[in-house]
């Protein structure tokens, strides 16, 4: 036990110190860049993931990297395009029930539990069929910040550049049509494209988090910032402002404790988001956080 410990730097207490060690290595510098793209990312498609109650719709996004993941690594390419083609092509398929009217809800969890248990079968079955060591199933399930490249922030950030310009362009109607779909239809709203749309920038974002917190964990990244934000107040522009600043908060608190312990990334992330989630519940049970957010009627 102690010759584990004495294998992790040791934390001084002087915080600016800390972090010139902790910058002072490559490895860590693209950690914290690519963690900051990925959170934002994560923030903005999180808020709305959680007001469209696609909750369910995003986990599955998340998991189903894992088997993208493995079947890239069987067929001998960067997991990175497995991830992304995976979590898109999901996205789609997801997308085919179309969500106005009463009995879609309903459709599109059965449509999303199917694809999540076939996929995840498909990945163990990747797994199995790999005839070398496929050390990194444990980065793939519990993320890792380890051996992130430059290369591989520049994709991460033409990802979210290319998804948060997107939802610029869409967030008004898609705004208007997550509140109320159907008076959004009937005011001429595109409401089955724009949930298309947002599907796949929502599996785009899950395979970009699924890189660093792994595919099992990234579910917190995308929900628990965003429904802390949305629990605390009821201003739409500051409730997605700290669903971002959240998602920030915790994946930088996430990289240095992982940087000081043998434990991986996903595990601090989750367990600070759950812990910033517990404490905005008792501060409303207090009296002490801002209204809920409620259904604001926009035009698009």
């Amino acid at each position: 036990m102690m010759m584990l410990a004495d294998a992790y730097p040791a934390w001084s207490w002087n915080l600016v110190a800390d972090l010139r060690q902790m910058w002072a290595f490559p490895f860590m510098v693209n950690a914290f860049r690519a963690g900051t793209v990925v959170a934002v990312a994560a923030g903005v498609m999180g808020w709305f993931m959680v007001l469209r109650r696609q909750s369910f719709a995003g986990h599955t996004l998340a998991v189903v990297g894992f088997p993208g993941a493995a079947g890239a690594t069987l067929i001998g390419i960067s997991a990175t395009y497995g991830y992304f083609a995976f979590c898109v092509a999901a996205a789609l398929v997801i997308a085919a029930i179309p969500r106005a009217g009463r009995s879609s809800g309903g459709q599109e969890s059965a449509l999303t539990g199917t694809v999540q248990a076939f996929l995840l079968a498909c990945g163990f079955l990747f797994t199995a069929l790999y005839k070398g060591l496929l050390g990194g199933v444990t980065s793939l399930l519990f993320g890792s910040f380890l051996g992130i490249t430059t290369a591989q922030v520049w994709v991460l950030a033409a990802v979210a550049a290319a998804v948060l310009a997107t939802l610029a362009v869409i967030g008004r109607p898609l705004l208007f049509a997550s509140v109320d779909p159907d008076v959004a239809a009937g005011r001429g709203v595109p409401v089955r494209v724009l949930s298309t749309v947002f599907l796949v920038l929502l599996g785009a974002a899950a395979a970009e988090a699924s890189q660093i917190t792994g595919t099992l964990l990234v579910f917190a990244l995308l929900v628990m910032p965003a429904a802390t934000a949305q629990t605390l107040t009821a201003r739409p522009s500051l409730s997605l402002a700290l669903s971002v600043l959240i998602a920030l908060a915790v994946t930088w608190l996430g990289l240095i404790a992982a940087y000081y312990s043998p434990y991986p990334i996903g595990f601090y992330v989750t367990t600070l988001a759950f812990a910033a989630y517990v404490l905005a519940r008792l501060g409303r049970a207090a009296g002490q956080g801002l209204p809920r957010l409620v259904p604001v009627r926009s035009a698009p």
